[in-house]
């Protein structure tokens, strides 16, 4: 009998408890509000994507909402000024992760000196330098706020699944043999489709599409 009750106990258990961790309703659509392709064009031009609002929310939003785990630094190559840039290994994008990177609004002039004010330079690929800021720059740049995101899936987008989430592109621009640009210019987004590769997502607020496309003008 004993043995019944244990079993019957454990049943409960197992059907009950998971009850007390259900995430909110209010969780819930936080999550769904954070999906790559929910991207809401706000009444003064800027984009909210990912929960956060481009040219409006900081850093420390960004912090708040995928953890701590972020790294700051300023990315440069070579011949350039750099750019102020956090990076977050594994970003949750409501039930989709990947690696997520943020473009942080600073003047030239701010992060030339928290360049030189670096505790450390160390290179990433090839020859682009990473500068490690001191403690009281991080702090700054966390007031900052960010102009972009970049997103990486950890899976594999093919042609009709982006289709199927984000709409048709307006205009494509194929780069190589195995990398194209599927362009929406009134959402600030740029998905490069690599065949070859993993997907990068890119956005920004649609006035400054032109960042983006600027490069690909030039090719």
């Amino acid at each position: 009998m004993k043995l019944v009750v244990a079993i019957l106990s454990l049943v409960l258990a197992a059907i009950i408890l998971p009850l007390f961790f259900m995430p909110e309703p209010a969780d819930l659509a936080e999550r769904q509000q954070r999906l790559p392709w929910v991207i809401e064009v706000q009444p003064d031009g800027n984009t909210r994507a990912f929960g956060l609002t481009l040219n409006v929310s900081t850093l420390a939003d960004a912090k708040a909402a995928f953890g701590p785990d972020v790294d700051v630094a300023i990315i440069s190559a070579p011949g350039e000024a750099g750019t102020l840039e956090a990076y977050v290994s594994t970003a949750k994008a409501g039930f989709i992760t990947g690696k997520m990177v943020f473009a942080v609004d600073a003047a030239a002039d701010m992060v030339q000196a928290m360049k030189e004010r670096a505790v450390k330079t160390e290179y990433m690929e090839s020859t682009t330098r990473k500068s490690i800021l001191a403690a009281a720059d991080v702090a700054t740049a966390l007031q900052r706020p960010i102009h972009a995101i970049s997103f990486i899936p950890s899976v594999n987008l093919d042609r009709d699944a982006i289709v199927e989430r984000f709409g048709a592109p307006v205009r494509e621009v194929a780069t190589n043999d195995h990398q194209t640009h599927l362009l929406y210019p009134a959402k600030g987004l740029d998905i490069i489709l690599d065949t070859q590769g993993k997907e990068l997502l890119q956005y920004v607020a649609p006035r400054d599409f032109e960042r983006l496309t600027a490069p690909l003008s030039a090719q």
